[in-house]
């Protein structure tokens, strides 16, 4: 079972919804500082991506900070410095696309969307 959240979506590569999926979990704090990652082997049979797919995302991890290797254990998860506001906010692209898609297939324009986050963010203040 994988230690963050990932449903996979055409459309997108592979790689860079799981790079995403991984951020968030450690900045959310659903994966913590020294939390064991998947193996290389695991990623690819958990996600049934290919080997040369998992292998890119766990070098890029470790390459940002967010994977680091301990002899013996494996990949663990590290904290890199908070990415700046703009990185972050590019966290929320795919969740605001899906959003969106969604709003166009309800007939709803973006005023409907704006009402319906902040409803939402009112619930969850």
């Amino acid at each position: 079972m994988l230690p963050f959240s990932l449903q996979l979506k055409d459309g997108f590569p592979v790689s860079d919804q799981i790079l995403s999926a991984v951020r968030k979990a450690v900045l959310t704090g659903q994966l913590k500082e020294g939390d064991l990652f998947p193996s290389v082997r695991s990623l690819s049979q958990e996600l049934t991506i290919s080997p040369t797919t998992a292998h890119k995302v766990v070098s890029q991890l470790k390459s940002a900070g967010y994977l680091v290797a301990r002899p013996g254990i494996g990949m663990v998860v590290g904290v890199p410095d908070l990415p700046n506001k703009s990185e972050r906010i590019n966290l929320l692209s795919p969740a605001c696309q899906d959003l969106l898609a969604q709003a166009q297939e309800l007939g709803l324009d973006l005023d409907d969307v704006l009402t319906a986050l902040r409803n939402n963010h009112r619930k969850s203040s």
